[in-house]
């Protein structure tokens, strides 16, 4: 396991047994002769294709694409700030985009649809990174310690808007948000998959290509400068990509703690900081994680559903105080 081939091989099988998984069980169970007819496209209960089709492969396929982007954007972060404690939503990206989802949930009572709810969390998300940045900025170079300051303080001002909007909004309305912010992948579509599986793609190419200077970067700033690398550019570059993600991921899904800090943590214990490996194989390992915690979110309590953001908290939380334990130990 600690070879990296044979890791991304188990990690892959993994992935591949949860989103079989994913799509047999949930309220309904679904034999795997179902599905396979219904991938087919053989004769089989129009029930049972909706099901797998319409349901639950765009929910599966959300879910590893979340898993990705929020393991790819937790080893951007630990990887910039030399901290294996650091997580996606560092810089007030989940609060942003709360605050855009609980928007368009209270004040414009949910109209715009499921849709409409993550484009308001998105664009909430990308205000909060233009804020910070712009902050960060305006001291002449990218500072780290003002990034994370400006990230606490914007965070704390979205999620005052938040506790606003949530007091004086209708019980529905107020159900509907906080069930949001903890996390669900029930209302996912292949649109906002689709805008997601681009965002992926995209920010983990170039983020695979940045790996050689992430490397680098390890050694401090002025050791990588005498590498050769770009540090301000690799700095920014990287940051922009790593909110950029957390941010589609938060909007597609909610607020998912955990996978972005225990995956990649993870990870590096396993198969070191090497990030030509480690990204690859975190993104695997993210992914297998978010699509198995949303079977158990959709199975544990059948037919009621749990926040997929509870069960990996539950899960996440003991999980990282082992490998915390581990390292320290």
């Amino acid at each position: 396991m600690r070879r990296p081939g044979r890791g991304a091989l188990l990690l892959f099988l993994l992935l591949a047994g949860a989103m079989l998984l994913g799509l047999l069980f949930g309220a309904a169970t679904v034999s795997p002769a179902e599905v396979w007819r219904a991938f087919a496209g053989l004769d089989v209960d129009p029930s049972s294709r909706t099901i797998v089709l319409s349901l639950r492969l765009p929910r599966v396929v959300a879910a590893a694409l979340t898993g990705i982007a929020l393991a790819v954007s937790g080893t951007l972060f630990q990887a910039l700030l030399r901290n294996p404690l650091a997580e996606p939503y560092l810089l007030g990206v989940s609060s942003g985009a709360a605050l855009g989802a609980v928007l368009a949930l209270t004040v414009l009572g949910g109209a715009l649809g499921p849709a409409g709810t993550a484009g308001f969390a998105l664009a909430g998300a990308l205000v909060a990174i233009a804020i910070v940045f712009r902050v960060a900025l305006g001291v002449g170079r990218l500072d780290t310690h003002v990034l994370i300051l400006a990230g606490v303080v914007v965070a704390a001002f979205f999620g005052a808007g938040v506790m606003l909007l949530l007091s004086v909004a209708e019980a529905d309305a107020t159900r509907s948000a906080i069930l949001w912010t903890m996390g669900s992948l029930e209302r996912v579509g292949w649109e906002s998959t689709t805008i997601l599986a681009a965002t992926v793609l995209g920010g983990g190419a170039l983020a695979f290509g940045m790996s050689r200077h992430l490397n680098a970067l390890a050694l401090g700033e002025e050791a990588a400068a005498y590498l050769g690398a770009r540090v301000e550019l690799i700095n920014r570059a990287a940051y922009l990509i790593a909110s950029l993600l957390a941010a589609v991921a938060v909007s597609t899904a909610g607020v998912i703690g955990f996978v972005g800090l225990v995956v990649p943590h993870g990870a590096r214990m396993l198969w070191g900081g090497d990030h030509r490996t480690l990204l690859p194989l975190g993104a695997l390992g993210g992914a297998a994680a978010l699509v198995l915690a949303d079977m158990v979110a959709r199975t544990a309590l059948r037919p009621l559903e749990l926040p997929v953001g509870v069960v990996t908290a539950l899960i996440g939380v003991p999980l990282f105080l082992v490998l915390l334990k581990r390292t320290h130990g």
